[in-house]
């Protein structure tokens, strides 16, 4: 057994916080996570990202640090060789570090040598992506073609669709088996599902009761809502779409959820037979959600901040030899929440300040609360060119699958507003810098339809929570390096 435990970070892309079943969700088939907080773990109810898509919101998790810190608010921002990494400091801290599925985090260009020992890549032939093979698409003037639903999956004869997920998932249970049982491990799964296309196999895309799947939060009155997801909608032609296509979407995405709890199962069988779970510390999350029908959306977006996109699943195992008291915990966290508790477990000194807390405390029973608020960023400033996402090849071409959004995002008219969510247990209040800010009573209106910025009823709250976000960017605006100059 090494002295630090092992470090696994099981990270699917794009899934929802509330489609697990012990959190109250009737259709969602999640056995191995509800197992997993029954006996050793916690399960976190209101877990929020810090940046709506995949890119800034891990380089914020990978930090501790949020979007505005270093200017990571675009997929194509991704962390420089200057910039702390939890991967690099467990590697540096003697952590035998693997890492397989996708990067959104560090320049390829860069390479990957400096953050792990390994780079996984599949050793076979896999299925096609639906990105690529996109016949599921149809005729581009029809209702389907951005609506990201290719449903059901032929898995070609195999008993599953084989992947890079699997290949991954595969590569983990691999190196689990074989590795030395005197280094510390630090094994990191960034999954692609549940990111849509929406596109499952069997037993996966028929095990989901489409009877139990809640009510889809309804389309609201577009005049009081960003101007991105006004277009989106608009652009997305799904206005004519019958509750029953869009029950079939949602119950693939969460057959989706339902294979990936399936292969972290596989992965957690694996720690146990090789006698490694006892001494591991399990993290569980993804990186923000996704709209799955919501407002009569699909995907995200990249400056709204819903909770169907900011609220994530965490759910955390820590080693044996530490206090915990399983089961749902109810406080307010962050993903940047993450990055503390795993240095605070690893025993690494990080090096330089980070605005994350450790939930070792909670885990263990604690009921204080842990924070008053949560924060989520995005959008750009007018002229800011470099942040409209012109590398995405769907800014230019209306075939590509994310046009919709990413070329709304161009426009110079305010849509891609930059915008800030502070989110407290009862409101969640949005300062826009070139659109209408947005306020939600929580308590009665917990879909987000109705904006409350204008009502005079509400007043004191706007003040309340405009000081909240002030005095959070006052706190967290930069940091300042360990290292002192020569003057």
């Amino acid at each position: 057994m090494p002295n630090q435990p092992h470090i696994i970070i099981f990270n699917p892309d794009q899934w929802r916080g509330d489609v697990m079943r012990h959190l109250g969700n009737p259709a969602a088939l999640t056995p191995n996570l509800d197992q997993i907080i029954e006996t050793d773990a916690v399960s976190f109810r209101h877990a929020f990202c810090q940046n709506p898509v995949c890119t800034p919101s891990r380089c914020s998790f990978m930090t501790g640090w949020y979007p505005h810190v270093r200017g990571h608010r675009t997929m194509f921002h991704m962390l420089q060789p200057d910039e702390p990494v939890l991967l690099k400091a467990l590697k540096d801290n003697g952590y035998y570090v693997w890492w397989g599925g996708k990067n959104d985090l560090v320049p390829r260009q860069n390479g990957f040598a400096d953050y792990c020992d390994v780079k996984y890549e599949a050793p076979r032939e896999l299925r096609p992506n639906l990105h690529r093979a996109d016949e599921w698409r149809g005729d581009p003037a029809g209702d389907n073609y951005y609506s990201f639903y290719a449903g059901k999956l032929d898995s070609g004869g195999e008993e599953v669709y084989y992947d890079n997920d699997w290949a991954m998932v595969d590569g983990a249970v691999d190196l689990i088996r074989s590795a030395a049982s005197d280094q510390p491990l630090c094994i990191y799964l960034p999954l692609g599902y549940p990111h849509p296309p929406y596109g499952v196999e069997d037993p996966w895309y028929s095990a989901i009761d489409r009877d139990a799947i809640p009510e889809r939060i309804p389309t609201p009155d577009w005049e009081k809502k960003p101007g991105l997801v006004a277009g989106i909608f608009e652009r997305q032609r799904l206005q004519n779409w019958s509750e029953d296509r869009f029950t079939e979407l949602r119950a693939t995405y969460y057959g989706m959820c339902a294979r990936v709890d399936a292969q972290f199962g596989k992965v957690v069988a694996a720690l146990k037979e090789r006698g490694f779970y006892d001494d591991s510390a399990i993290f569980f999350f993804s990186d923000h959600g996704d709209f799955t029908g919501d407002y009569g959306l699909v995907e995200k977006t990249q400056n709204t901040f819903e909770d169907c996109l900011t609220r994530v699943p965490l759910i955390v195992k820590p080693p044996a030899v530490l206090p915990i008291q399983p089961g749902i915990r109810d406080q307010l966290v962050e993903l940047i929440d993450f990055t503390a508790t795993a240095y605070d477990w690893a025993g690494v000194e990080p090096g330089y300040d980070h605005f994350g807390r450790s939930l070792a405390g909670l885990i263990g029973g604690a009921d204080d609360e842990h924070r008053d608020a949560v924060f989520c960023e995005g959008g750009r400033r007018f002229g800011e060119e470099q942040a409209m996402e012109k590398d995405s090849s769907s800014f230019y071409d209306p075939t590509g699958l994310y046009w919709p959004r990413v070329q709304l995002q161009g426009s110079e008219a305010g849509e891609h507003s930059k915008a800030t969510m502070c989110r407290t247990r009862d409101f969640k209040y949005v300062r826009r810098l070139y659109e209408l800010d947005e306020l939600y009573d929580l308590r009665r209106d917990p879909g987000e339809v109705r904006n409350r910025i204008d009502d005079p009823a509400y007043a004191g709250v706007v003040i309340e929570m405009r000081e909240r976000m002030l005095t959070w960017y006052q706190e967290t605006c930069d940091v300042v390096p360990y290292k002192t100059d020569l003057r």
